[in-house]
């Protein structure tokens, strides 16, 4: 049976909704009016395949939603691999829901646009952008306004096989680089058919930490302008010490070259791989698909150079009002009722992801469970968002963090070169 995070969290929110009546009755506004939600229709799109029950979960949701509001829901499932496609159609044509799920990387592209509603006022009388996530109430925000409202997150963390580390000797999770540089030599010389750390080229999310934790970033942002830092030293040293695992500790194998995060957990799943840089949402698959990797398996936060956990990247979807909503308000009713109380926590329980609320990722930082507690450690004291910027998904699309580890790891390009490459690309994305 698939492992759920965030078990338990009972989130002492109330649904807070502005204008609820019973089903199919007039609803009373602050005011005193009534508004009659009977006969209309909202309409939600929402990604396919995060939650394994989402039929049954959205069937609770449309009953529970009529109930307080009289109006109906249309909830249409949206395919990840389709989805940019289809929201491009939708604004270009004016076609799109009344809500939907956003990836978060996506947001301020939308936001730009002019696609999504500002609900920073919404947001802000309601209390929700008191109890939330800061990284994911950053990348939620454009040019000052709030464009999604975080609903669910995942983060990336450790996982180790504790068979090969009680073989070679590693008593303690690493919490430094150089902890976690003496793991992987400790492993490599007890047991050399073992791949300590893959050191992956194909993976923009496992290259992050190691920039952010030697004090690097990605870029910063000066006014309305994005200026690339993955050449300044701070980065470069995070990269060095990255492609030195392979180099000069054989951490890795040539194959991780072109690995993806997906291909570094098929190779852990065999179980003769130390430790992957993998999201929360993993440990049910290698229940799934390794039970006796499983019976081995440990987590821990990404170390970072002096000790704290290594900023990590924090996804997830945030849910967004498209502007030429005409039912604003009972859009906002439906966002506020996903995002806090009953079937927020339902949501996390069911698909493993974390949940977006502070006050919930206390409450698995308190449970002590050992698969749980190191990726809400690391999200609460380390999460980290790309820049917050349209321009940052063509960066994405160029595939140029991938292309620029890639030359590293296969020496085609010195850190130096290949940093300075990437930032150039990077910033001629930033000028449009």
């Amino acid at each position: 049976m698939k492992r759920r995070l965030a078990t338990g969290l009972a989130v002492a929110v109330s649904l807070g909704l502005t204008a609820c009546g019973g089903a199919g009755t007039p609803a009373e506004t602050d005011d005193g009016a009534t508004t009659d939600n009977s006969g209309k229709t909202l309409t939600v799109w929402i990604m396919e395949g995060t939650n394994p029950d989402a039929t049954e979960f959205f069937n609770d949701v449309e009953e529970g939603f009529t109930e307080e509001t009289g109006a109906s829901l249309d909830v249409q499932m949206v395919p990840w691999a389709s989805a940019k496609d289809k929201f491009a159609t939708a604004m270009a044509g004016g076609t799109g829901p009344d809500v939907a799920e956003v990836g978060t990387t996506w947001t301020p592209e939308f936001a730009e646009a002019g696609a999504l509603m500002d609900v920073t006022e919404p947001a802000t009388d309601a209390g929700l952008n008191e109890g939330m996530v800061e990284s994911l109430i950053n990348a939620g925000t454009y040019d000052g306004g709030l464009y999604g409202v975080p609903w669910y997150a995942g983060i990336r963390s450790v996982l180790y096989n504790k068979e090969i580390f009680a073989t070679a000797g590693i008593e303690e999770t690493p919490t430094t680089w150089a902890e976690f540089t003496d793991a992987i030599d400790k492993i490599k010389e007890t047991q050399p058919d073992v791949i300590p750390f893959p050191v992956l080229g194909a993976s923009e999310f496992a290259t992050y930490p190691f920039i952010w934790g030697a004090g690097g970033d990605i870029a910063e942002q000066e006014g309305d302008s994005w200026t690339s830092t993955i050449d300044s030293p701070e980065a470069r040293e995070g990269l060095t010490y990255l492609a030195e695992l392979k180099t000069e500790h054989d951490a890795s194998t040539p194959a991780a070259d072109t690995w993806n995060e997906k291909d570094a957990l098929t190779a852990f799943q065999q179980g003769d791989v130390g430790m992957i840089i993998a999201g929360n949402w993993t440990p049910g698959t290698v229940e799934e698909n390794s039970p006796e990797v499983y019976e081995q398996l440990g987590a821990f936060p990404i170390p970072s150079k002096d000790g704290d956990p290594a900023g990590s990247f924090v996804g997830g979807s945030h849910l967004s009002i498209f502007e030429q909503s005409e039912n604003k308000d009972l859009a906002w009713q439906f966002v506020e009722m996903m995002t806090t109380g009953e079937f927020a926590s339902q949501w996390g329980e069911q698909s493993g992801f974390l949940p977006g609320q502070v006050e919930a990722l206390d409450k698995i930082l308190d449970s002590g469970e050992e698969l749980e507690v190191p990726f809400a450690t690391q999200m609460k004291e380390a999460g980290r968002t790309v820049p917050a910027t349209p321009s940052f998904a063509a960066i994405q699309g160029q595939k140029v963090v991938p292309t620029m580890m890639q030359a590293i790891l296969t020496g085609k390009a010195s850190v130096d070169e290949a940093t300075s490459t990437a930032a150039q690309t990077m910033n001629d994305a930033f000028a449009g």
